[in-house]
Parts: structure tokens; C-alpha cells; sequence
């Protein structure tokens, strides 16, 4: 290979893999440097004993707008979940599911102590004001918190902690609901103009994906970077590469290692899964489970393979479960304590489940400090050196992909305009 590419590109992760697929697609060069052994960054898939486990739980939003014009979704194979969420509260769980879509819920979901008739109708409010980009103003302003914005809306108490808590503070990683307004508004309108979903072949199918896209040999694994002298990448092994233009497309604070800055700000959001196989599912159905007691270290739990088959081997069920005290400590006790809350929600079968894997992700998303002010910022840094993430844009998959997109216009723009900046 050669040790000149118009463009390096350091990070594969899927902001990465989106600027390169664009660069390619317009007859442009690259190079992607990635540290690990594999592309995704984030979004990767593992085989264990037969099971996929993504690299801590996660879903696929048919309606994000940058995913969908990006990505073949017929390959992908999705599989959705049902449109809704049981929740666990006093004792049972009670269904909760967009009447819209799951008309046959209704009666159900209007019966469930998960908040009154009232709050019902306010969630069909919130969905109308996502949808038309009416959220953020009708709660004052895109920079109020999420929390703020519910409160506006006039939810209950008891609607607030028992769903849209434990619901929201598992999608941003955040029990506190400190993330701002307009990313609630975006993502609440992806998840009302489509589907929460499950590649077939695992969250990684959507980075295996893009990587596809690009030529052989675009894709250099175990090449992690050391410094940056210009346009100039030395990696670890010493190595030099030079380009036209260095897009970093890493988390933020790996980005601004690379820029000789501290990363600023808190750190980044943290998730912790455990991955259990089952002899059966102790929940039929493609269902969300919510913790709407605010007791135990249990946020959300899931029977993927109730989702996706494909996530378990044949006769095996996978269940996951992500924690809402996401700074909880681990090890066995960790483990134990979960175990004692899930044989509380399904009795003594838990007993013989086996543990497969904890997932303990210290980035799993940007800090929320870090997204503030991004809109509308160049991803140009200084003359040659450009950078994109999803801390760059909403904090989610779609918002990675963006960036990449946006990255990639403006180096395009100005190699095009001869100019190295």
C-alpha cells in the first residue's frame, strides 16, 4: 500500500466509514487508520457460544433521516420490536404501546397505572410536536433539559419516573435527564416515524455494511495513531503517512488528544449490559422491559433473541439487561444483585441462567456537556484537519453518520477549491 492517501481518515467507527464512503463515492482516495481489530467503533457484534452480543445493548432507529438515506435497509434484515414497553411497577408489568401503531394495546394501555388518561394523550402531543419540530419550542427552547421539557408538557409524577424516565434515561444513558430538549425532540420523532429494530446479523451488520462499500484495502486495522504533525499521521509503530487533509474521526477525547488538548468537559456516558442465556424466554414477544419502580440496579432488559432470533442458537434464549446507575461498581456482587432483582420479576427459573458477558462501555456515548453548542459548527479545525463524531452532531448512530457526510463535503469542497485547509 501505498504511504500517501489524498485523505487519512483516523477512526473506523461509523462516522469514519460514512466520511469514507462518501470520499469514495466522489472518486476521492482515503485511507481509514483504525486502532482495534475491527471496524465499528461502538457498534460491533460478537459471537459467544452461538449468541450475538453487540458491544452493549443497543437498537436501530428505522426513522433516523441520515440512516436511512445512507444505509440498504433490505440488507440489513431488521427485525422490530413491538411499538411500546412492558414496565415493571408494583409488583407486575403493564403494557404501554403506541395506540397508532398497536391499536389492539389501547384498552390495556389506557388501564395501566403508568400515569393517567391525561399523560396518554400528552404522549400523543409529544409524538405531533416531534414529528413537526414543534417540541423544543413548545417546551421553551431547545437548550432546556429534557426533564424541563416533560415537566412543561405537564406530565404526572408519576408518568415521568414510572415511563418516560427509565425510557429516556436508558435511550441517552442520562437518569438525570440533564441531555438538551432538541435531542429528545430528534430522537422522539425517529422513533415515531419508524421502528426500534435489530439487524439480523447484529448491531455490527450496519458498520459491516459501509466497510463493504469501500475499496480493499481502504481499512487499516491495528494501526493505532500516536501524533499529528500537520497533515502528517505518525503512527505507533512509527510510521508516517502524509495526505491532503486528516479527518479525526474518533470519540472527543480522543480527538483532542490528537490536537494536543485535554479533553474537556465531564466524561463520557457509560453503559454496563450483562448477557444471560436462557433455557426460555421469560417474556414472549419483541417487548422493551422497563424498571418503573426506581428500585434496583435493573433500568431496561430485553430478550433479544425475542426480537431477532438470530441473536441466540436454536432451543436458547438471550436476554439482556443494561443498568440505569450506570457508575455502579462491578464484579460478582454486580452480578449477584441483578440476579436477585430479575428472580424478583421471574422467579426461580433466573437460577439456572448462564452468565455470557458484561459489557462495560466508559464511551458509549458523548458526555452531554460535550454537545453543547455543536450545531452548526464547521467540522473544519484548522487548515487540513477536520474532524467528525457523533458528539459532532445528536450523540446517536444517525448523528455519527451526519457528521461523516458533513466531514467529507467540506474536505471534498476544498481539495476541490485547491486549497489545504
Amino acid at each position: 500500500m501505498s504511504a500517501t492517501a489524498r485523505v487519512i481518515i483516523i477512526g473506523a467507527g461509523l462516522a469514519g466509514l460514512a466520511c469514507a464512503r462518501e470520499m469514495v463515492r466522489r472518486g476521492v482516495a482515503c485511507t481509514v487508520l483504525e486502532a482495534s481489530d475491527e471496524a465499528g467503533g461502538r457498534v460491533r457484534t460478537d459471537y459467544v457460544d452461538g449468541f450475538q452480543l453487540d458491544r452493549g445493548f443497543q437498537v436501530f432507529l428505522t426513522g433516523y433521516p441520515e440512516a436511512a438515506r445512507l444505509l440498504d435497509y433490505g440488507a440489513l434484515q431488521l427485525r422490530g420490536f413491538h411499538p411500546g414497553a412492558l414496565v415493571r411497577y408494583a409488583g407486575r408489568f403493564h403494557r404501554i404501546s403506541d395506540p397508532l401503531r398497536r391499536p389492539q394495546d389501547l384498552l390495556s394501555s389506557l388501564m395501566s397505572p403508568i400515569g393517567s388518561f391525561g399523560d396518554k394523550l400528552r404522549v400523543l402531543r409529544l409524538r405531533r410536536d416531534a414529528l413537526n419540530r414543534r417540541l423544543c419550542t413548545e417546551a421553551g427552547g431547545g437548550n432546556r433539559t429534557a426533564m424541563e421539557a416533560l415537566q412543561s408538557y405537564g406530565f404526572s409524577p408519576a408518568m415521568r419516573d414510572r415511563f418516560l424516565r427509565p425510557f429516556l434515561g436508558g435511550v441517552f444513558l442520562d437518569q438525570s435527564l440533564s441531555i438538551p430538549c432538541r435531542h429528545v425532540e430528534f430522537v422522539w420523532a425517529a422513533f415515531s416515524r419508524g421502528d426500534i429494530a435489530l439487524p439480523q446479523g447484529g448491531m455490527g451488520a450496519v458498520a459491516a455494511q459501509l466497510a463493504a462499500w469501500l475499496p480493499v484495502g481502504s481499512i487499516r486495522l491495528r494501526a493505532p495513531v500516536a501524533c499529528l504533525e500537520g497533515t502528517q499521521v505518525i503512527l505507533a509503530s512509527g510510521e508516517r503517512l502524509s495526505a491532503d487533509a486528516v479527518v479525526l474521526a474518533t470519540d472527543y477525547a480522543a480527538a483532542a488528544t490528537l490536537r494536543g488538548e485535554p479533553p474537556s468537559g465531564a466524561p463520557g456516558r457509560q453503559s454496563t449490559t450483562l448477557y444471560f442465556d436462557a433455557a426460555t424466554a421469560p417474556v414472549g414477544g419483541p417487548w422493551l422491559l422497563l424498571n418503573g419502580e426506581q428500585e434496583g440496579p435493573i433500568g431496561t432488559a430485553c430478550v433479544l433473541s425475542e426480537v431477532a432470533p438470530t441473536y441466540a442458537p436454536a432451543g436458547r434464549a438471550l436476554v439482556s439487561v443494561s443498568l440505569a446507575d450506570q457508575t455502579a461498581p462491578g464484579g460478582l456482587d454486580q452480578q449477584q444483585v441483578v440476579r436477585a432483582q430479575l428472580r424478583d420479576w421471574f422467579g426461580a427459573t433466573v437460577d439456572g441462567w448462564r452468565h455470557l458477558r458484561t459489557d462495560r462501555i466508559s464511551q458509549a456515548l458523548p458526555p452531554v456537556s460535550s454537545l453543547a453548542g455543536q450545531q452548526g459548527v464547521s467540522p473544519r479545525l484548522k487548515p487540513g484537519l477536520y474532524r467528525c463524531g457523533d458528539y459532532c452532531e445528536t450523540g446517536t448512530l444517525d448523528g455519527a453518520l451526519l457528521s461523516g457526510r458533513k466531514a467529507a463535503d467540506l474536505v471534498l469542497a476544498d481539495l476541490s477549491a485547491g486549497d489545504r485547509v
